[in-house]
């Protein structure tokens, strides 16, 4: 990989040029927001930009847009930056099998240049500002957030990275919002059971497989950093935090090292959310931060995210793609390619190979007994292994051409679903499946041409008189010999 870090992908940014260095002055808000939002917008080829004159924020440095184009994403796999959707997904299928990667650790580690361990401040430190004009405060929206178990401290594996909704409440203190089904869930769930404070490092800044990994849902006892190296063919540079016992990137730009209290909650929200609305304002988990390192001449990156298409739904694209894939082709290996890379999956688009009539129904079924799937694929579309998911203009094809009556059509009720879905916060987080069979039809095994109804003996009849008989008379049973149906001529012969 030409890049070990994020400054050094921000130079191979700029090589292809996939890189603006925007230097006129900006109001931290709307501006930041709004430049970052019109960046993602400019499609396949979008860049990423660079801002070193923020109002009120002299000399600080903030990179929007990393991950907001295909051609940066190709970049980032070190593909030429105009290889296809599809061509990325299955490199990263062959990567995939690569895990795990190795990782080392170095002291000095450039993450930890500069030190503030008093006086801790949010506000002086980062360059903060609103995403969107309603949120309910400054968000850090592309942080990876390291966290370890606390039944199993010493299991590497176990330790998770996670980008997580992280608002700031005050100098020294972040309303933090991580699902319980989220590994970062679990390992707080553990720690608040035993009424103790769960560590935690909060990462700005990072290499940008690190930040794809930790979008990724992964399987509990693998490891993003582990991850992280497979995917990119190089060992993955960790170091040890200052007050935890926690490993982080070394070359990140900023470490928040802090705590999750426990027992602790605080109002958090509303945010401007992938689906394109703001979330509800809810009370979720406080961090109470205790140290910073960052970076000489750190460079803050931050992910904007909102209605379609964002640089959000950019890093969760394949990153939700291949876990699902993965574990779909597990048990049905006719499957051929998985496009969830709509707002986390909500909808789903599996191209596979139809064995029998029905097959595309299976597959659908198991798309939606995922961990992911259950909770955010509500859409799930089947074509044929003719047909790319990833080319639209093919799918809306195999749609009107290949799709029946209610025969292909089925909806599921009363399912769960992701309370950021506006259409499931409604609801309490119910929601719904809607599966569309657009594969070409199978027909059924033929049935044989020549019918024949079982009918039953003769002799049930009399058996059925028989037995009804004795049992009003609750007589013994007459012997087999001796009963009408078998009754024959006397011992001795003929008369």
């Amino acid at each position: 990989m030409p890049y070990a870090d994020l400054r050094e992908f921000l130079g191979v940014l700029e090589r292809e040029g996939q890189l603006v260095r925007y230097s006129a002055e900006l109001l931290p808000e709307p501006d930041v927001g709004a430049l970052s939002c019109a960046a993602g917008e400019l499609g396949a080829t979008a860049p990423a930009v660079l801002l070193d004159n923020i109002k009120g924020y002299k000399g600080k440095k903030v990179a929007v847009n990393v991950h907001g184009s295909w051609a940066n994403h190709a970049l980032m796999l070190d593909m030429p930056k105009l290889s296809s959707v599809q061509s990325q997904f299955f490199e990263l299928v062959n990567r995939w099998e690569r895990y795990p990667g190795q990782v080392e650790w170095i002291e000095h580690a450039p993450c930890q240049e500069v030190v503030i361990d008093r006086d801790i401040n949010l506000y002086e430190v980062l360059p903060l500002f609103r995403i969107h004009r309603y949120d309910g405060g400054y968000y850090l929206s592309k942080a990876c957030c390291v966290s370890k178990d606390p039944e199993d401290p010493d299991n590497f594996d176990k330790e998770n990275v996670g980008i997580y909704r992280i608002q700031v409440q005050g100098p020294d203190t972040l309303g933090y919002q991580v699902a319980t089904f989220h590994d970062g869930g679990v390992h707080f769930q553990k720690a608040e059971r035993r009424n103790a404070p769960l560590p935690v490092a909060i990462c700005l800044g990072n290499d940008p497989m690190l930040s794809f990994m930790a979008a990724t849902p992964i399987p509990y006892d693998q490891s993003e950093y582990k991850f992280a190296a497979a995917l990119k063919g190089a060992p993955f540079a960790l170091t040890k935090c200052l007050d935890f016992d926690l490993d982080v990137p070394a070359f990140t730009e900023y470490v928040l090292e802090g705590e999750v209290l426990p027992g602790e909650r605080v109002v958090e929200g509303p945010f401007g959310e992938y689906p394109g609305t703001y979330s509800g304002v809810r009370k979720q988990l406080l961090i109470k931060i205790k140290k910073i390192a960052h970076r000489r001449d750190p460079i803050f990156e931050n992910l904007y995210i909102g209605r379609f298409w964002t640089e959000h739904d950019q890093l969760v694209a394949l990153s939700t793609s291949l876990p699902l894939y993965k574990e779909v082709k597990e048990s049905i290996p006719e499957v051929k390619a998985i496009n969830a890379i709509y707002q986390h999956g909500l909808t789903a688009i599996v191209s596979t190979r139809v064995r029998f009539a029905g097959f595309a129904k299976r597959v659908a079924f198991r798309v939606a007994s995922t961990p992911h799937g259950a909770t955010f694929c509500r859409n799930i579309i089947v074509v044929d292994e003719d047909i790319d998911p990833f080319n639209l203009q093919e799918v809306m094809w195999a749609l009107s051409c290949r799709v029946r009556d209610q025969r292909d059509i089925i909806f599921i009720p009363d399912t769960e679903g992701s309370v950021i879905n506006p259409v499931a916060a409604k609801s309490g987080g119910m929601d719904r499946k809607l599966i569309i069979d657009a594969t070409t039809h199978a027909a059924p095994e033929e049935e044989l041409e020549d019918i024949v109804l079982i009918e039953p003996s003769e002799k049930v009849p009399a058996f059925k008189t028989l037995l009804l008989n004795l049992q009003k008379a609750g007589a013994p049973s007459t012997p087999a010999s001796q009963s009408p149906a078998c009754r024959g001529p006397r011992a001795g012969g003929a008369k």
